[in-house]
């Protein structure tokens, strides 16, 4: 790999920043590929004009967003680049969010999620159809237990959402379907554990998906699966006016004018 022209340092750039983008410009002009191997620290560091601290620290953060991995002893290298790690990172965006923007973060899951079981369902495999009934199988003899695992059963709904968007056949959809999903799964098991009932309904709405899928019925299975998130949402949304309603302050209404 011959590491070129280095990007040019705009005026406030840290030298992290360069090392950054021109490593980030060195893949997208095809100079570094998948599986290519980094020059040594030293060598690396005089081509893009940085010392090696900085230069550290870049390699840490793009290992961080999925795109270098170091082996030890070995040196480092590009990853595969698929977008399940490279999208990553959204998930730990999205973690950060406060319960606020919880809503927010649900629409857009259940948007992707409704499309990626109407695609599921036109081709997905027999395998992974048992595997799916399998989980369900398993959350109904949870839930007939005088205390069942509510982790448990999240557990097994994650997995079953998972397999649908895998069986999508893109990549990025079920990356974005994923990294969207740690908030609002929380919020799932918030409500599992409050609300009586809520495991017996979303393992009933699973139910219909899963009858959908089988099917191989791909407008009832963007119903059935957007039924689905609509009562996890309706949740969410009722959630966010109550806890607004207990932290806003309640205003004096205007005195009225005497006559």
């Amino acid at each position: 790999m011959t590491p070129g022209k280095v990007v040019d340092k705009a005026p406030g750039t840290s030298q992290t920043d360069v090392v950054i983008e021109s490593i980030r410009q060195m893949i997208i002009d095809g100079r570094l590929r998948s599986g290519d191997r980094l020059p040594v620290e030293k060598d690396l560091a005089t081509a893009l004009g940085v010392s090696r601290n900085p230069l550290r620290e870049g390699v840490r953060a793009l290992s961080m967003m999925g795109v270098l991995e170091t082996r030890q002893g070995d040196g480092t290298y590009v990853t595969k680049l698929e977008p399940s790690m490279l999208l990553a990172p959204i998930g730990f965006v999205v973690d950060l969010q406060d319960g606020s923007g919880t809503h927010h973060l649900h629409a857009v899951r259940r948007m992707l999620e409704t499309e990626a079981a109407a695609i599921a369902a036109q081709q997905i495999a027999p395998a992974d159809l048992d595997a799916a009934a399998e989980l369900l199988r398993h959350n109904e003899a949870e839930l007939r237990l005088d205390e069942p695992d509510h982790e448990t059963v999240i557990e097994n709904d994650i997995a079953f959402h998972r397999i649908i968007a895998d069986a999508a056949g893109n990549p990025v959809l079920a990356a974005l379907i994923n990294a969207l999903g740690g908030r609002t799964m929380r919020d799932r098991l918030r409500r599992s554990i409050t609300q009586p009932g809520a495991d017996e309904t979303a393992h009933t709405e699973h139910l219909a998906i899963l009858a959908a899928l089988t099917a191989h019925d791909p407008d009832r299975a963007r119903i059935r699966m957007a039924v689905h998130l609509f009562t996890v949402e309706d949740d969410l949304l009722e959630t966010h006016r109550r806890t607004d309603g207990e932290t806003r302050p309640v205003e004096e209404p205007p005195a009225l004018e005497q006559p």
